[in-house]
């Protein structure tokens, strides 16, 4: 659990060996996961870019067919959802007909005028001509489709009614103190959400209503007659302007537009005059390549290298097939700055900077643009399941459907010449409540003293009902940013029935939300493991977080890959977890031999709990807490969602190794992110070296420097064996700080630890060599787990450990 403005930059991870395989000997890290950081904050003014970490995951998407993904999305929307129904496609494809051969007609439309639109897109021009034409034929179409009514289908929902908006305006949303900026083409939103920008456009104050409307709403009849008029007046005048101050926590879905050639229509057919139903028809290309994204390199520079690249990475960057932001139409608005992906501060930017955004931007692939918006929805709201976005490549459209396991895309589908399936894709996301859009019913949002905050309530055996009031909009949560992985977010949280159990702490308490795999060993039962442990050691006891309350929700995000016909859909399934612990302090506001007693403490629990069979392996500065007890300070091993018990069965699917900046060498080559280096206690006492010296250099008395004046943030920029890269530079190149704020005896205990790692490598490097040279012969002996602690003992028997562990007193004579 990291405190504001501290890194937790995922590695990116390869595609390792597959699970059982014999070379594993540390969890593998695939391409991506848990994106760009669990805490945004590291990221400033001049590391712009978040694209690169949303690649890794899209290298990865899965695949499965156009009707697969139809029948998953009916059968969600049926009113059995739990009950299989495999004829819902076929029988929404005949019932959708009438409004696909303009036969279909409410009150307010007529379905015959979609093919004047259709007709309208198929027309040569540039792309933002395209939007309105596609607004108007979806729209029309959901006021026809509201009327259909299939057995085993649910009726459309009133509370959502969803609408098709164009945006084509800049988005914004704080990421604690970083303000992103994207900018989809179209969004899909609540009919109330997609009319507010407009109504305080012109005056009217949201939530307020004239006696006329509240007497409406007490005949339904008449609410429903008033929606639809208000439906239709938005979709005549609203729905193809563009809208101002859109939040991201009202967009359902994105769709995001292509067009291959420049504003020429060549190859794209007319409307049928008249539709049948028929076998899917697989469009050229039939999925969104993204093999070319392994390739590219990204424009940026270094410090956005993809890690673990194979030897194929480094040939030239191949073409997106006209499907990047630097091919627009030619008439296109050159005001537009397509997915603008960049992470601000909240001071003003300068004209040089705001340019060189847009620069950067231009080479975006449509399907990374897309995986940026999804990544800004899963932000705007707690705990989502899953999201929903569209890509629109001339008349091809591809569902991409994103949750924290993975991302999966259908099959294309024309939705010109298919024109059936594109109506039931909306018949079936008309009757999606907001939590079949994967908004978390569990999460449920509401204002405090004007403020957003989240309310939980779950009913526990033991205590009963369990009331949560999660501060969403506290200044100290700690929030995540990206497609896959754990996703975890940290927030302060109050509640009634816990207070009641244990009565309050001094400095509250806090809820951590997050997505385990599911094939893991979990966070609780890890920690009722090291609860044991900790009465038999004081090394442990003390030193470790008090779990108040867990719950884990039954929602594994398995259930759609079986669904899709996905292969090998529980490897990597993850489940939503919701911890709750006393709040404990960051390391980083400590320093000097504050900063040394409490890092030692926790090494000294870390060791004592992996003899005993705990292996951490995620050892990084947001890990190492502490806090108050009898004027002393207390350090505390956090985090223990990605530990390993001993007698575990070994790597999972998805897991990553630990956080880069702070990962040992020996894991940061080619060889340790396939997971082919045995993890080891040395590796994790390496990363607490490299959490000392991040600290100290970054921090000055507890306060982050200005970031002209710390010199490692680009580690946590950089892909795994990028970041391994500089840091044996920097290791291999100690030198004192450009500014000495670090004392002499601080910097000389650095460069003593950095000594003994260059002499254990040495030594087991010679070792190595004299092992073939004994044999005559190449070897490929495993590294056994050495002596902990002897290995730590070489560490503290450095003058600089024996000065720092001298009692302030002594010290200071």
């Amino acid at each position: 659990m990291s405190p504001a403005g501290e890194t937790e930059s995922t590695p990116p991870r390869t595609n390792a060996p597959a699970y059982g395989a014999s070379k594993i000997e540390s969890t593998p890290n695939s391409r991506g996961a848990s994106v760009v950081s669990e805490n945004i904050g590291v990221l400033g003014v001049k590391v712009k870019k978040v694209g690169p970490w949303i690649q890794r995951d899209i290298e990865q998407v899965k695949e499965c067919k156009a009707d697969a993904m139809l029948q998953a999305l009916l059968q969600r929307a049926s009113s059995a959802p739990e009950t299989e129904q495999p004829e819902l496609l076929q029988k929404c494809l005949k019932a959708v007909l009438p409004v696909c051969n303009g036969q279909a007609s409410t009150a307010l439309v007529k379905s015959s005028d979609i093919e004047t639109a259709l007709n309208e897109y198929v027309c040569p021009g540039v792309e933002n001509n395209f939007y309105g034409p596609f607004i108007r034929a979806t729209n029309i179409a959901l006021a026809c489709l509201e009327e259909i009514k299939i057995d085993g289908m649910r009726a459309p929902v009133p509370a959502v009614d969803m609408i098709c908006q164009q945006n084509d305006m800049p988005m914004h949303q704080m990421h604690q103190t970083k303000k992103s900026i994207r900018k989809p083409d179209l969004v899909i939103l609540p009919l109330n959400s997609a009319c507010a920008p407009f109504q305080d456009e012109t005056g009217n104050k949201k939530g307020k209503q004239s006696n006329k409307q509240k007497g409406a709403q007490k005949n339904d009849e008449k609410d429903d007659e008033r929606r639809k008029k208000k439906r239709k007046a938005h979709m005549d005048t609203n729905a193809t302007a563009k809208p101002k101050k859109l939040p991201w926590k009202d967009v359902l879905a994105c769709i995001e537009f292509k067009r291959k050639t420049a504003g020429r229509t060549k190859g794209i057919k007319s409307p049928s005059p008249t539709y049948t139903v028929t076998d899917h028809v697989p469009t050229k290309p039939e999925y969104l390549p993204v093999d070319h994204l392994k390739a590219e390199v990204p424009a940026s520079g270094p410090s956005h290298t993809p890690a673990t690249q194979p030897a194929s990475d480094t040939a030239p960057a191949v073409q997106s097939s006209g499907l990047t932001t630097a091919q627009h139409s030619k008439g296109r608005s050159s005001s537009k700055r397509k997915a603008a992906d960049t992470l601000e501060s909240t001071a003003k930017k300068s004209k040089m900077d705001t340019d060189e955004d847009a620069d950067a931007d231009a080479d975006l692939d449509v399907t990374v643009q897309t995986g940026l918006y999804a990544a800004e929805m899963f932000a705007a709201n707690l705990g989502v399941n899953y999201l929903l976005n569209i890509i629109v490549v001339d008349d091809v459209m591809w569902i991409w459907y994103y949750d924290r396991q993975g991302i999966i895309q259908c099959s294309g589908i024309n939705f010109i010449q298919d024109l059936p399936r594109f109506m039931v894709l909306l018949y079936a996301l008309q009757r999606f409540d907001l939590h079949d859009w994967g908004r978390n019913k569990d999460f449920l949002p509401i204002e405090v003293e004007g403020k957003l905050c989240h309310e939980v309530k779950i009913d526990d055996e033991n205590l009963g009902e369990v009331d949560l009031l999660l501060h969403t909009s506290h200044d100290e949560r700690v929030t995540h940013y990206g497609l896959q992985g754990r996703a975890t977010n940290v927030v302060p949280v109050t509640s009634e029935a816990l207070t009641k159990k244990y009565g309050k702490f001094k400095d509250g308490m806090v809820a951590k939300i997050f997505w385990g795999e599911a094939s893991r060993t979990s966070e609780p039962e890890i920690l009722k493991k090291v609860e044991e442990i900790a009465k038999r050691h004081a090394t442990v006891q003390d030193h470790v977080p008090q779990l108040l309350w867990h719950h884990t929700f039954t929602n594994p995000t398995a259930a759609i890959r079986e669904a899709l016909g996905v292969p090998e859909p529980t490897t990597g399934s993850r489940v939503l977890y919701i911890l709750v612990f006393p709040k404990l302090l960051p390391i980083t506001r400590l320093h000097g031999k504050e900063l040394f007693d409490v890092w030692r403490q926790c090494i000294s629990c870390h060791l004592t709990l992996w003899k005993e069979g705990v292996h951490h392996r995620d050892v990084s500065p947001g890990n190492l807490m502490w806090y108050w007890r009898d004027d002393k300070r207390i350090g505390v091993l956090n985090d223990y969602d990605l530990s390993s018990l001993a007698d575990d069965l070994g790597p999972r699917g998805n897991e990553r190794t630990g956080t880069v900046p702070f990962m040992a060498l020996d894991l940061l080559t080619k060889e340790g992110q396939r997971g082919e280096v045995k993890h080891l206690y040395r590796h994790d006492l390496e990363s607490f070296i490299w959490c000392f010296a991040w600290i100290s250099l970054r921090y000055e008395n507890g306060v982050l420097l200005s970031r002209r004046l710390r010199p490692l943030d680009e580690w946590a920029t950089l892909g795994a064996v990028a970041c391994g890269v500089e840091k044996y530079h920097f290791q291999g190149n100690v030198k004192p700080p450009a500014r000495s704020h670090i004392d002499s005896s601080l910097w000389a205990f650095i460069v003593g630890c950095f000594d003994v790692l260059e002499t254990h490598t040495f030594n087991r490097r010679k070792q190595l060599i004299r092992s073939i040279i004994d044999a005559d012969q190449p070897t490929n002996c495993e590294e056994s787990e050495s002596d902990p602690d002897g290995f730590l003992q070489s560490f503290e028997n450095t003058k600089g450990w024996a000065a720092l562990s001298k009692p302030l007193s002594e010290s200071s004579q």
